[in-house]
């Protein structure tokens, strides 16, 4: 078990004209006593516009400054926003290299999304394309750390002409990479990504051993394709925490903090309304903390064993590791017990004090820290031991790093009239970018938006974007929509699309026609006329770009049972003429 401890930078109205300065100042001093009290990471956020919830915007300035002041603790960006909009690939990979050639290699790379309404529009980055941003990102970086030079990229939302981007991280092939979890799904995208899961989701131990055993199988996968060059498998749970020998003094220090670093939280990610400039939270807080579930009232000193979450008498509230140092480490080893690897423990949120953190530090330090220290490094070997075998299944499923087949000349007209991507002008870079074509079409614009941007995907990334319910039943609508029952024959009945998708699961569409009108729900259909078994990528490539489905059939991809002339008529029926 490692031990954090994790930075927001809260900052609660009202402003002074040094709050910020103090806010900084402060939380470097908790970070060098941190480092030397034995703690082992000091994780900063990346955040913008988030007014009282997040004043760290850049956190590489502020992880530099705590490197300088500290020998052995662990610098984690928790995490960088990964879409190219906010960060460009190439500069995150410089600032990383560099924080971690300052630090004598203690930097561990975290990553994200962002998902805030403040940050997402404030940048211009469309809602539901920032995991393919994330992971194209994330696919680049690592190649800039890994490749000698770097031999470029063209993707969908970045590309840039090869170059060798310097400097280089002192951890080789890079710094351990993590990325940010608030959910079951993405604790198996980490996984799978054979990168390290931060949590951020306040799980019950109990609850957590579920997540951590699911994502240890599917390291231990061969779903499991690293995103990176090296294998990153741990586990870090995020808690409130504040401690002292007297548990009602800890709770008096801490629980209004806890429940204000939540309570912002839910303001900016929870889809309420921002006010910008204007809104205040920490009055808005201290108003209807109740019903937005932290309640106070119900947090008591009873020596009893740490719920992170609490329920009474119909009311919620959050408690967390605020309490003894008894109470905490109890709470610990039940998260040690359930597989989990580290702890980040939050302690600046809200206006909890300078002071009272410090002593939470050293309180930690002595009567919490060494229950967990001793024997730890063996059983870091022997778990490393454990994996090793599949960390390196997992590598050998991932491509390594590419090289340059001859020299590459910089030219900037060249680079420019090859249509590399601009840094600059976000928004006007991805009115151009497929992603943004297929948004419009599943708007409902037509076809024509959708033929555009198939051809010019991936089938890894086609299924991500058509993976979804919606954008199926936006596609079959299409279909139904160009249905001309005079072309039909007077067929009536059910036609069923069985789609199938690259994780081995199946997607069941049916069209009924009955009346001269064609309508699709999703599922099987009773006593099917026909039924097409197709891969996903597959249907939505031919039916998209007006190809044929015969080269589908002959090469076995494509399968149909029942009324075959029905078959050979669903081209004019439904207006594709080429596509069967």
């Amino acid at each position: 078990m490692r031990f954090g401890i994790f930075y927001e930078h809260q900052l609660p109205r009202p402003w002074g004209p040094d709050s910020e300065h103090k806010l900084l100042t402060d939380a470097l001093e908790q970070i060098e006593l941190a480092d030397a009290s034995g703690l082992d990471y000091v994780w900063e956020v990346e955040h913008h516009f988030l007014e009282e919830y997040s004043h760290s915007s850049a956190p590489e300035v502020f992880l530099a400054a705590a490197s300088q002041r500290t020998r052995r603790i662990r610098l984690g960006h928790g995490i960088v926003q990964a879409p190219s909009p906010v960060n460009h690939p190439a500069r995150i990979a410089e600032r990383v290299a560099t924080l971690d050639l300052v630090s004598d290699g203690r930097v561990d790379f975290g990553t994200g999304e962002a998902s805030s309404a403040a940050e997402l529009g404030g940048f211009g980055v469309p809602r539901e394309a920032k995991r393919a941003m994330w992971a194209e990102t994330l696919d680049a970086v690592t190649r800039m750390f890994a490749e000698q030079p770097f031999a470029g990229y063209d993707g969908e939302f970045f590309s840039m002409p090869p170059r060798y981007v310097l400097p280089r991280p002192l951890q080789k092939p890079h710094p351990p990479l993590w990325v940010a979890c608030s959910r079951r799904e993405t604790i198996h995208l980490a996984a799978r990504s054979g990168i390290g899961a931060l949590s951020f989701s306040f799980v019950e131990p109990e609850d957590a051993a579920h997540w951590v055993a699911e994502y240890y199988d599917l390291i231990a996968s061969e779903e499991c394709v690293p995103r990176g060059f090296a294998v990153n498998p741990n586990v870090a749970v995020v808690l409130p925490m504040m401690l002292h020998p007297d548990e009602e003094t800890a709770i008096d220090r801490g629980i209004d903090g806890a429940h204000f670093f939540a309570y912002s939280l839910g303001h900016f990610y929870g889809g309420g309304t921002h006010r910008v400039g204007d809104s205040n939270l920490w009055q808005s807080f201290g108003t209807d903390r109740a019903e937005h579930g932290f309640a106070l009232e119900i947090v008591h000193a009873d020596a009893q064993p740490l719920a992170v979450r609490l329920l009474q008498a119909g009311m919620g509230s959050l408690r967390g590791a605020i309490g003894t140092p008894g109470q905490v480490a109890d709470l610990i080893a039940r998260y040690e017990a359930a597989g989990v690897d580290q702890v980040m423990f939050v302690m600046q949120a809200g206006n909890n004090r300078h002071e009272h953190i410090c002593e939470s530090i050293e309180l930690f330090a002595r009567q919490v820290l060494p229950r967990f220290a001793d024997g730890r490094e063996e059983k870091e070997l022997a778990k490393a031991d454990r994996l090793a075998a599949a960390v390196d299944k997992a590598l050998a499923r991932r491509a390594g790093p590419r090289a340059l087949p001859a020299p590459y000349e910089v030219s900037e007209d060249a680079d420019v009239a090859a249509g590399r991507k601009p840094a600059h002008g976000p928004l006007r870079a991805l009115a151009g970018q497929a992603r943004h074509a297929a948004r419009e079409s599943l708007r409902g614009r037509g076809q024509a938006g959708l033929r555009r941007v198939v051809g010019r995907m991936s089938d890894s990334r086609l299924e991500q974007v058509f993976g979804t319910s919606q954008a199926q039943r936006a596609v079959f609508g299409m279909m139904t929509r160009q249905f001309d029952p005079g072309r039909s024959a007077g067929f009536e009945g059910a036609i069923v699309y069985d789609l199938g998708l690259a994780d081995g699961t199946r997607r069941l569409w049916a069209i009924e026609v009955h009346d001269g009108q064609a309508r699709v729900h999703q599922g099987g259909g009773a006593d099917a006329a026909l039924t097409i078994r197709v891969p996903l990528t597959d249907f939505i490539r031919v039916l998209t770009t007006a190809g044929s489905f015969y080269p589908l059939i002959l090469d076995g991809r494509m399968t149909m049972e029942g009324d075959l002339a029905l078959a050979n008529r669903l081209a004019e029926m439904f207006g594709a003429r080429s596509a069967y």
